[in-house]
């Protein structure tokens, strides 16, 4: 039998893994030949791997990422043990790499391109795996069952069965991106559409410079254009410029940046997840169609809220007027809308900056007007400053206790992402829901927002404000917040941020042929397409017909799964390992299956 593997990043190494693990159970020793195809390296992909800028740095700790499942991992595969990152440094004997430190994605990638091997070599031997250096461009029906898989080098592979692991997706401008870059060609601008920052050509980057975006994408950028152009960072906190750095007008929809990781740990250890956001509250829910921010977002605020709450009580009980269990009977009884939540905090939380205000943390700058652009400099480095003392601060490690329930809420948001309407998916799931996710949990390391202050007070970084508004007239790039007076002028814009799913724009030349060939096609919920590739729940790819392919799967965050992460905290039953066992098993079935029939 022969799988092909499309891809072989981390996302295709968490699914190999327990495809070994798996195989004696249900190949038993039937022969197995596996192929990934990439034309980065096996293990770390294109987004890890290691011929980039030594200055990009993951955003987790070392401690928070591991590529196995431990035994809180719900899964029906066997559990094969294996260090985390910081625990393989410390094996492997790579320097500088503690629990606590944020490694250089070249150390990451040395720990996936470990991951990938081991694996390989766990293989039983009746299972081979190989690696392709190559990039698939098409996939074609066989008569006989089995597909075709072209590649750019032209000579074809066969395969029973076929999985695409294609990661993130580079995409074609379309819509405001599209005529935003037509207007730069027109008129001799500088225009980059939303891509991976690693990748992005910045030779043409000076002067004054228009940045959409403050997360991560972001941070990477003013990386790469200030210490990756010679500045410094000096220790009494100043920047020293090169000279070449161009001037960044930043802003965003919030208007400040991500939330910077916590630099302490949970005083009282987390309560049990989920309380208020698990299978049985989520099966209660209404049968009809659900909207993401009427039926779903406050069940997963009260989540969060006891995540919060649960180590503010129980880790710093000097700071409320109850104890956890009296609060928590009260708390449990309460909706997230009601006035009688919002009493009960105050009557137990004495001080305002003790209570979980998500309404706030989402928009902190809404409703607010500022004088002038001074008046929001000093807000934006009083706001970041604040948020850096907090993360670093034990006394509110309240805010891990959320950061925890945010994970666990993402661990169960698959049971009723296929219940919402095409626009709740769209527009409140994945635009709004992923981008507070990652606004408060996703951040960059503290010392990033330390050099983003130094960087402000130097001049290099000017804030724009809230709601950022982009306009292009008399052949130049405008900006403007309408919190503060005035707009800025440039004639360059960058758009800090990952392309958005975008099946029908993706610059994939397999996916493009597949959507062609009605191979597959862009999903559709009650009218509104969710620019992903529709797949089942069991990760088939559905045809133009409607039908499943039998021998054909996808993963990722660009199909209707949503699957985005490849690694994952320890210790958490973390989905991305549970969506791998499962696809992992369907595949392993779907070749038996498929070797039956073709003996008979």
């Amino acid at each position: 039998m022969d799988l092909v593997i499309v891809g072989a990043g981390p996302g295709a190494t968490g699914m190999l893994e327990r495809l070994v693990a798996s195989a004696p159970e249900l190949l038993g020793d039937r022969d197995l030949a596996i192929t990934l195809v990439d034309p980065h390296p096996p293990g770390a992909g294109r987004v890890w791997r290691a011929d980039q800028s030594p200055l990009l740095l993951m955003n987790s700790m070392a401690e928070d990422v591991t590529m196995f499942p431990d035994e809180t991992v719900l899964v029906d595969g066997p559990l094969a043990a294996g260090p985390a990152l910081h625990e393989w440094a410390d094996e492997t004997g790579t320097p500088d790499v503690e629990g606590r430190s944020f490694v250089s994605r070249r150390v990451q990638s040395g720990y996936l391109s470990w991951v990938f091997d081991r694996v390989r070599s766990a293989a039983p031997p009746n299972v081979r795996i190989d690696v392709l250096t190559d990039r698939a461009t098409r996939l074609e029906d066989r008569p006989d069952g089995r597909q075709t898989v072209h590649l750019e080098s032209g000579t074809p592979i066969t395969a029973d069965v076929v999985v695409l692991a294609l990661g993130h997706l580079d995409a074609r401008p379309t819509g405001e991106s599209a005529r935003l870059a037509e207007y730069a060609r027109a008129n001799g601008l500088t225009y980059v559409p939303p891509a991976y920052t690693a990748d992005l050509d910045l030779e043409a980057i000076h002067g004054d410079v228009l940045v959409r975006g403050l997360g991560l994408a972001f941070v990477d950028l003013v990386v790469l254009l200030t210490e990756g152009r010679g500045g410094e960072f000096l220790p009494d906190g100043t920047y020293r410029p090169s000279g070449r750095e161009p001037r960044l007008h930043v802003g965003s929809g919030r208007g400040v940046p991500y939330h910077a990781k916590t630099g302490y740990r949970l005083v009282a250890g987390p309560p049990p997840f989920p309380k208020f956001f698990g299978p049985d509250q989520l099966d209660s829910l209404p049968d009809g169609p659900l909207e993401f921010r009427r039926d779903v977002w406050p069940l997963v605020a009260k989540e969060i809220g006891w995540g919060y709450y649960h180590e503010l009580f129980t880790g710093h009980p000097d700071r409320t007027t109850q104890d956890w269990s009296t609060f928590a009977a009260a708390y449990a009884e309460v909706p997230w809308y009601s006035d009688a939540r919002v009493e009960l905090v105050a009557a137990a939380v004495p001080a305002e900056a003790d209570r979980l205000d998500l309404d706030r943390l989402d928009r902190p700058f809404s409703g607010t007007h500022f004088a002038d652009d001074d008046e929001v400099q000093n807000a934006l480095r009083t706001y970041i400053k604040a948020d850096v003392d907090r993360r670093n601060d034990q006394a509110f490690s309240a805010d891990l206790g959320a950061f925890l329930a945010l994970l666990s809420v993402y661990g169960q948001l698959p049971r009723v992402v296929g219940r919402l309407t095409g626009r709740s998916q769209v527009e409140e799931l994945d635009a709004w829901w992923h981008g507070f996710f990652s606004f408060f949990a996703s951040g960059p390391p503290a010392f990033r927002l330390d050099q983003l202050l130094a960087l402000s007070r130097a001049g290099i970084v000017h804030f724009i404000g809230p709601d950022l508004r982009i306009e292009a007239a008399d052949g130049r790039f405008r900006a403007c917040s309408p919190a503060v007076p005035g707009t800025v002028e440039a004639d360059a814009l960058i758009e800090a941020r990952l392309p958005r799913p975008t099946i029908v724009a993706t610059a994939d030349d397999l996916l493009r042929d597949l959507l062609a060939t009605g191979r597959g096609v862009e999903e559709v919920v009650d009218g509104v397409s969710t620019g992903r590739l529709r797949t089942s729940r069991q990760y088939r790819v559905i045809d133009a017909a409607g039908d499943e392919h039998p021998r054909r799967f996808a993963i990722g965050w660009y199909t209707s799964s949503r699957g985005a992460a490849a690694f994952a905290r320890p210790r958490t039953n973390a989905a991305p390992f549970r969506m791998a066992d499962q696809v992992a098993r369907e595949v392993l079935v779907a070749l038996s299956v498929g070797d039956a029939t073709a003996q008979r």
